[in-house]
């Protein structure tokens, strides 16, 4: 069995992933949109299947794929870790930026007071 990991890795089906965000999708329509021969997209579909990744219902003569949230959920599990790691780094970014933002307002405005013409008497 392949991890989440290795699965999502193969960049055919984060494409098939991508896709199938916004709605259901056939074979066909998959293949259109990503201009991949059939059995390419049948393969990583199975993959994805069999991985939980996706699930297919039949409408008339087509398949129609749409996501599970389940792997998706695991991915993001793993990923809160990093979230903690990166918020830490973006509040510093942030309070930086707003300091540079009020020495730059700070220098302006003395700039602005020495270069103003003075009155003549």
């Amino acid at each position: 069995m392949q991890s989440v990991f290795e699965i999502i890795a193969e960049p055919n089906r984060r494409a098939i992933l991508s896709l199938l965000v916004s709605s259901k999708q056939s074979v066909g329509e998959i293949e259109r949109q990503l201009r991949m021969p059939q059995p390419t997209v049948s393969k990583h579909l199975r993959v994805l299947r069999d991985a939980g990744f996706v699930e297919s219902t039949v409408d008339a003569q087509r398949r129609l794929y749409r996501l599970k949230p389940e792997p998706f959920q695991e991915v993001d599990s793993w990923l809160d870790q990093f979230r903690r790691f990166w918020s830490v780094h973006i509040d510093a970014l942030e309070r930086h930026l707003d300091r540079m933002d009020q020495s730059t307002q700070t220098k302006g405005k003395t700039k602005e007071k020495t270069t103003r013409p003075k009155p003549r008497t």
